[in-house]
């Protein structure tokens, strides 16, 4: 009898405090909507290519021209509920991105784009998003995009696409967006099909100072003091998990290793690479 009526004790208790943990939860949750129904302009860019392993922006036209479609759109704020999670979300959860806005969006900049990346490891292909914070007016949300453009006789892919959507909570309107590549020592690369005969395609990667699509104020994200967040470093980390299984592992800089390797009777495990290991530059 004792034992019994401290089951139910615990259950009480238990139950208790799921209730509260998940009524906790929610209340740590919002909905992003955007019923705003004014048109949005974005600014698009995609500065001339200086560099190039073999001279590829020289010789190759399509490379050499390669500029944005559109300087300037106006798109209709629907366009952008793609970045929009469909549940309510909490700040540091991630979510799939609905193509349909985002290939609109990359038209801007070339009407060729791919999601579906034509040379795919595995952890190439996706579009993820992150809620890195908020307030009662306004939410953050950064985002990872891999898209490349198909050229005539080849392709250009951009690292990654990654940058902010701020959107106004109280009127439901988008207060500023960014996509862009960002900056690197490389930050694409390119096939190139040099021989219209031959089916092989010729491989290199470049640096392009600036490619990307802009709306609002830039200064505004800067100026918001949101009271729940994240950093961007987590963010960013929280994204870049979402594609390449090699961030799981325990990777050692080369000063530990071999003490490491004697401490623990394990053996040494080396990878040689020229290319980044978290973007599709390489």
């Amino acid at each position: 009898m004792k034992t019994l009526t401290i089951i139910s004790l615990v259950l009480i208790v238990t139950s208790g405090q799921l209730y509260a943990d998940k009524h906790s939860a929610a209340n740590n949750k919002i909905t992003l909507k955007l019923t705003d129904t004014s048109e949005v302009s974005v600014k698009g860019y995609i500065a001339p290519i200086e560099n190039t392993g073999s001279n590829f922006h020289v010789e190759w036209d399509a490379l050499a021209n390669l500029r944005v479609a559109e300087p300037e759109k106006q798109h209709p704020t629907s366009v952008f509920q793609s970045f929009l999670p469909t549940k309510p979300v909490s700040v540091g959860e991630l979510w799939a991105l609905d193509a349909t806005g985002v290939l609109v969006l990359l038209r801007q900049l070339h009407p060729k784009p791919n999601l579906f990346m034509h040379i795919n490891a595995g952890d190439s292909y996706g579009l993820w998003a992150c809620l890195r914070a908020y307030n009662a007016q306004y939410a953050d949300i950064v985002f990872r995009i891999h898209a490349e453009f198909r050229l005539e006789d080849g392709w250009f892919t951009p690292s990654q696409f990654t940058g902010h959507l701020v959107i106004d909570r109280i009127e439901e309107k988008v207060a500023f967006f960014e996509m862009y590549v960002p900056e690197g020592v490389i930050n694409f690369d390119v096939n190139w099909k040099q021989d219209k005969n031959d089916s092989h395609f010729h491989t290199t990667t470049g640096f392009c100072s600036k490619i990307e699509l802009r709306a609002g104020n830039q200064d505004l994200l800067g100026s918001i003091k949101f009271t729940k967040t994240i950093t961007q470093e987590t963010a960013k980390r929280a994204l870049i998990d979402k594609f390449y299984r090699s961030e799981r592992i325990n990777w050692v800089p080369p000063e530990q290793v071999l003490e490491m390797a004697e401490a623990e009777q394990k053996p040494i495990h080396a990878v040689s690479i020229d290319g980044p290991l978290v973007d599709e530059s390489c």
